[in-house]
């Protein structure tokens, strides 16, 4: 995931979401240090006060802590917290869009656990 400077959504927010999808890849695991607002900056020509300014979104949100004069660090139970929140969030408007075009297309209920199932062996 990179941070598209040009996007519609604020940069402080894609920063938190970056961080986040580095979280959910383990690229950054629990208790270890993170970025400092500095770094991102650096990394993504920023201001570093934007670059602050997400970090406090995911302090906010306790997935990260600060440690005094060493940083923030990582929850312990960031990467779980990160996935319940996607899942409750994201799947479930995504199941909602689903269900209601199976209702505009007249498809049944049985019909579209059918076409999940398929779906899902396809993937497997």
């Amino acid at each position: 995931m990179h941070v598209h400077l040009d996007s519609t959504t604020p940069i402080y927010i894609q920063i938190a979401e970056w961080l986040q999808h580095e979280i959910i890849a383990d690229r950054l695991q629990a208790n270890e240090k993170v970025y400092s607002q500095y770094q991102l900056a650096e990394l993504f020509n920023i201001n570093p006060a934007t670059a602050g300014k997400g970090l406090t979104i995911l302090l906010d949100e306790q997935l990260l802590y600060k440690k005094r004069g060493l940083g923030m660090f990582v929850a312990t139970d960031a990467k779980e917290r990160i996935l319940t929140k996607r899942k409750n969030e994201i799947l479930t408007k995504m199941a909602q869009e689903l269900v209601l075009e199976a209702k505009r297309l007249l498809v049944s209920d049985d019909e579209l656990l059918v076409l999940i199932r398929k779906t899902q062996e396809g993937l497997k």
